[in-house]
C-alpha cells in the first residue's frame, strides 16, 4: 500500500522504534497474550484509517509483547501484503458523490475459496492518542486528543508529542475470513464488503465506548432544549394563564438550561484523572474493580445508565475515574444543586456533572427543561449516572429507590420508541464498598438527630485535612446489567412496544418494581472487606469484645459460608487470611487489641462500635438467610425441615425486603442446602428427627449463636412493630403513627439494653417495614387506617417461637411500659 511506502523501510523501522521508546501506553486492552491467536495461521492487523503513527506504534507494541510482526510485508499464501492494513476512507471528488473504495481483502477471499487451508486472521486495532468527546477546546483540541473528527498529519504529529503517556490501544477479537464464507453462493466481492462492514461496526463501537457519542456545543444544546416543542408548549400554557410573558418565560427556560447542563471538557477530564490518581494513592491503598467486562460488552451499542449505591461524596469521582482509567467514557452525572458551589461546582460541571434541584414538582417550566435535557442526553446515547437512593445512606444500608430519575428515564425511552429512533438502554448496577469513609463522624451525628451541614468549600478544606489518615482500600463492583427492553417484556409482555404515549397508565406501578430490582442487583454485587467482616463478627457479641482465636474462626466461617452458599450472585471476598483482615481493621483504627495472658482480645469502644454498625450494614444482606436459620436454633435446639420452613416462611419475605435481597425461588430448597452446609461445617448435627445443635465442641455452638445474632436486631424491630399493631387493633393506627411508635419503642429498648446504635431505631426502617407488610398483604388501608385480620395474629404468634423466653419477656416489658 502506498501509504506505508511514503518513507523507506529502514526509516520506517527507525521511526517505529523511536515512537515505541517515546510512548508509554496507558492502557492496552485486552492483554496481548489473551488474544488467542492461532499460531498456524498468518496474522494481518487492521486499522480504522490511514495513520502512520498508529501503524508505527502497533509495530513497536508487537515487538514488545511477542506478537506477530506488524511492520513490513507478509507472505500470505501466494499473496504479499502489508502486515498492517487500513480500512480505506471515503473519497469525494469535486463533481462526484462521496464514494468508499473497496476494502483490501478480496484477494485473500479468492485465495481462501481456491484453497481452504489458506485462511488468515484479521486483528482489528484501535489507537487513541488522548481522548476528547468531540468538542472544541481551542489549542488543546488541536494537539491533545482524538475525537470523532478526522485527524490531519500536523495535528497527529503534535498529538504524538503531547500524548506520549495518554495512549490507549484496543485489540479486537481476531476475525477469520473463512468464518464469513457462504458455501452456497461464495462471492469474493460480497465477502470483501461483509468483512469491511463488520470491521467498521467494530471500530465504531470501540470509538463510541471510549469517546462517547459526539457532543454538540453546550450553548447549542441548551438553546435546542429551550426551543424544543415540549418546552415551548409549557411556556405558552403558562403565558396563557397570566404568568409572565412568553419571551420572559423563554429567557427563564434558557437560564434553567444553563443552571442544569454539564460542560464536559477534555482538559478537565485529563486534569481530574491526574488529580484523582494522586488522591487515591494518598487516600486509599488501592481501588479494586470487578465486573467491568459486563460494561464493555454493552458500551458500543447501548445507552448506559450507571446506578451505583450512594455511600460517600467520593462516589461521584470514583466511578468516573475507574471508567476513564479503564478505557470507557465517563458518564454525565446527576448531582444535587447543593454541590454547585463556588470553585467546586464549575469543576464538577466540566467533569460531566449536571445539576438538579431537590424538588421541582411545582415548577412546570423547570421540570420541562430538565426532562428535555435528560431526554436529549439519552436519545443521543450519552452514558449517564445517578443515585437511585436519592441521598447518601447514613446507616450503611441500601435505601429504597426514589422514583424521580427512573420515571424520567423510562419516559424518555418510551418517547424515543414512539419516535422510531432509539438504541437499547441498559442500567448498570454498581456497588461501591469502603474500608473507611471520610464521612464517619457526620453520619453518626446525623443518625443521633443532628442537622445535616450544608456543603461548602470550607467543608471541603476540612476534609482535605483528613488525607493523612489511613482509609484502606475501596472496591467498585459491577453487578448484572438490566436491559430495559427485556425488563419491560418480562413485566408487561410485548404490548408495550406498540405504546405511543410517554406517560402510560402502567408507568406509575412499574417504576417501583424497576427500582426494587436495581437495588437488589446493586446489593448482589457487594464486596466483603476486612472491616465489614470484622464488624459482622464483633457486633454480634454482647459487649463488643471477642477472643482473638474465636474471632479468627468466625471470620473463616463467614468466608467459607460465602464460598459455599454465596449470599448474592456477584459478591466477592477480600484477599488474605482472617489474621490479615484483623490486622487491617486494627491499622485503620476501627477496633482495639487488648493483650491478655490467656489470649488477646479484640474489642471496640462505644464510638468504634457505632461506626462499625455502618460497615456491617453494607453487607448484612449477604448472610440474611444464614443468620435467620442460625437464630431459629438459638432457643430450640432441634428442627426438622418442615417445621423450620413453617417457622420462617411468614417472616422471611419481610426480612428479604428490608435487607434488599433476592429471595430464592424455593425457600424449602434454600433451607435444605443451608442446613447441609452448616452440618458440614460442624455447626449442626443431623439427628433422628432433623437437625440439632451439636453438644460438642462448645465453640461450634458459640459460632452458631454469633451467626444468629446477625438477624436479631431486624427480628426485634419486627416484634416491636407487631406488638404495637396488635395491641392497638385493626383500624386504630395510621401507617405514620405505627412507624413512629415502633421507632420510639426501639429507641427505648436500645437505651435500656445499653446499645449505642442509632441505626437500630432509624425511622426509615420502620416506615419500610410497614410498607413491606402492606406489599405482602398482611396489612391494608381503609380511610388511611391500617387494617388486618386473624391471619396476621396467627403469623405473629407463630413467629414469637423464634425468641427465647428471656428475650421475649424483655421485648414484652418494653412494649407494656410504653
Amino acid at each position: 500500500m502506498a501509504w506505508q511506502h511514503l518513507v523507506t523501510s529502514p526509516l520506517r523501522a527507525l521511526t517505529s522504534r523511536m515512537i515505541g521508546a517515546w510512548t508509554e501506553p496507558r492502557l492496552v486492552e485486552p492483554a496481548p497474550d489473551a488474544l488467542a491467536l492461532e499460531p498456524s495461521l498468518p496474522v494481518l492487523y487492521v486499522l480504522p484509517s490511514q495513520a502512520m503513527s498508529d501503524a508505527w506504534l502497533l509495530a513497536a507494541l508487537a515487538r514488545r509483547h511477542g506478537l506477530p510482526r506488524a511492520d513490513g510485508r507478509r507472505r500470505v499464501g501466494e499473496l504479499t501484503l502489508d502486515a498492517c492494513l487500513p480500512l480505506p476512507s471515503p473519497r469525494r471528488g469535486l463533481w462526484r458523490r462521496r464514494t468508499r473504495p473497496a476494502a483490501p481483502f478480496q484477494g485473500l477471499v479468492e485465495q481462501r475459496l481456491a484453497s481452504p487451508a489458506q485462511d488468515v486472521q484479521l486483528v482489528p486495532v484501535s489507537v487513541f492518542w488522548g481522548r476528547a468527546p468531540g468538542k472544541r477546546f481551542g489549542f488543546w483540541h488541536l494537539v491533545a486528543a482524538d475525537s470523532w473528527q478526522l485527524t490531519g498529519r500536523l495535528r497527529r504529529s503534535l498529538s504524538v508529542l503531547v500524548n506520549r503517556r495518554s495512549v490507549e490501544v484496543h485489540f479486537g477479537t481476531p476475525l477469520r475470513l473463512g468464518d464469513l464464507l457462504d458455501e452456497t453462493t461464495p462471492d469474493p466481492a460480497l465477502v470483501n464488503r461483509k468483512a469491511a462492514r463488520l470491521l467498521r461496526v467494530h471500530f465504531r463501537r470501540v470509538r463510541t465506548r471510549v469517546l462517547g457519542p459526539d457532543l454538540s456545543h453546550r450553548r447549542t444544546l441548551i438553546e435546542g432544549v429551550a426551543r424544543s416543542p415540549e418546552v415551548r408548549e409549557v411556556v405558552e400554557a403558562l403565558a396563557a394563564e397570566g404568568r409572565p410573558s412568553a419571551p420572559r418565560l423563554q429567557r427563564r427556560a434558557l437560564r434553567y438550561g444553563r443552571e442544569i447542563a454539564s460542560n464536559m471538557t477534555y482538559p478537565v477530564l485529563r486534569f481530574m484523572d491526574g488529580l484523582l490518581r494522586r488522591l487515591w494513592n494518598r487516600l486509599y491503598d488501592g481501588v479494586d474493580v470487578r465486573g467491568l467486562e459486563r460494561v464493555k460488552a454493552l458500551a458500543g451499542d447501548h445507552t448506559l445508565v450507571y446506578v451505583p449505591c450512594h455511600r460517600s461524596h467520593i462516589d461521584y469521582l470514583l466511578l468516573s475515574y475507574v471508567l476513564y482509567h479503564d478505557g470507557l467514557m465517563p458518564p454525565h452525572i446527576a448531582a444535587g444543586r447543593n454541590l454547585d458551589m463556588p470553585l467546586i461546582g464549575p469543576l464538577l460541571r466540566r467533569g460531566g456533572a449536571f445539576f438538579l434541584r431537590r424538588s421541582f414538582r411545582d415548577n412546570r417550566l423547570y421540570a420541562a427543561v430538565f426532562n428535555e435535557y435528560l431526554h436529549r442526553l439519552i436519545a443521543r446515547g450519552h452514558p449517564l449516572e445517578y443515585f437511585i437512593e436519592g441521598g447518601r445512606s447514613r446507616s450503611g444500608r441500601m435505601l429504597p429507590a426514589r422514583p424521580g430519575m427512573l420515571a424520567m428515564t423510562l419516559r424518555s425511552y418510551l418517547r424515543s420508541m414512539a419516535g422510531g429512533h432509539h438504541q437499547p438502554l441498559a442500567f448498570i448496577p454498581v456497588h461501591i464498598g469502603y474500608e473507611r469513609i471520610i464521612e464517619n463522624a457526620s453520619y453518626q451525628r446525623e443518625l443521633r438527630g443532628g442537622k445535616k451541614r450544608k456543603e461548602s468549600p470550607l467543608a471541603l478544606l476540612r476534609v482535605l485535612g483528613q488525607l493523612r489518615q489511613p482509609f484502606g482500600r475501596v472496591s467498585v463492583s459491577v453487578g448484572e446489567p438490566l436491559l430495559l427492553g427485556d425488563f419491560l417484556d418480562g413485566e408487561l409482555g410485548p404490548k408495550w412496544r406498540q405504546e405511543r404515549e410517554t406517560r402510560p397508565a402502567w408507568l406509575t406501578g412499574l417504576v417501583p418494581r424497576l427500582g426494587e430490582t436495581l437495588c437488589r442487583r446493586i446489593n448482589a454485587a457487594a464486596a466483603l472487606n476486612p472491616v465489614n467482616l470484622v464488624a459482622l463478627a464483633l457486633l454480634a457479641t454482647p459487649h463488643h469484645a471477642i477472643e482473638l482465636r474465636l474471632l479468627e474462626r468466625q471470620l473463616d466461617l463467614l468466608a467459607e459460608l460465602q464460598r459455599r452458599l454465596p449470599g448474592a450472585a456477584h459478591a466477592s471476598l477480600p484477599a488474605g487470611t482472617a489474621a490479615d483482615w484483623i490486622e487491617q481493621a486494627l491499622a485503620l483504627g476501627m477496633v482495639q487489641r487488648r493483650e491478655q495472658p490467656l489470649g488477646d482480645i479484640i474489642l471496640a469502644d462505644a464510638g468504634q462500635a457505632a461506626l462499625l454498625g455502618w460497615y456491617r450494614n453494607n453487607v448484612l444482606h449477604l448472610f440474611a438467610l444464614t443468620g435467620l436459620v442460625a437464630f431459629a436454633f438459638r432457643h430450640q435446639p432441634a428442627h426438622g425441615l418442615d417445621e423450620l420452613e413453617a417457622l420462617l416462611a411468614p417472616g422471611w419475605p419481610i426480612l428479604a425486603r428490608e435487607l434488599v435481597v433476592e429471595p430464592p425461588a424455593s425457600l424449602r430448597e434454600a433451607l435444605s442446602a443451608m442446613l447441609a452446609v452448616l452440618g458440614e461445617l460442624g455447626l449442626l448435627a443431623r439427628g433422628e428427627s432433623g437437625w440439632q445443635r451439636p453438644r460438642e465442641p462448645l465453640e461450634a455452638g458459640e459460632c452458631l449463636d454469633l451467626l444468629g445474632q446477625l438477624m436479631q436486631p431486624s427480628l426485634e424491630r419486627g416484634y416491636l412493630l407487631l406488638a404495637v399493631l396488635l395491641n392497638a387493633g385493626p383500624g386504630r393506627l395510621t401507617a405514620e403513627a405505627l412507624a413512629d411508635q415502633g421507632h420510639q419503642l426501639a429507641e427505648r429498648l436500645a437505651l435500656l439494653s445499653g446499645r449505642d446504635a442509632p441505626e437500630f431505631f432509624d425511622t426509615r426502617l420502620f416506615v419500610s417495614l410497614v410498607e413491606s407488610l402492606e406489599e405482602e398483604g398482611w396489612l391494608w388501608r381503609e380511610e388511611e387506617r391500617l387494617m388486618f385480620d386473624d391471619r396476621l395474629c396467627e403469623a405473629a404468634h407463630h413467629s414469637r417461637q423464634l425468641f427465647d423466653p428471656a428475650l421475649r419477656h424483655r421485648l414484652q416489658l418494653v412494649t407494656r411500659q410504653a
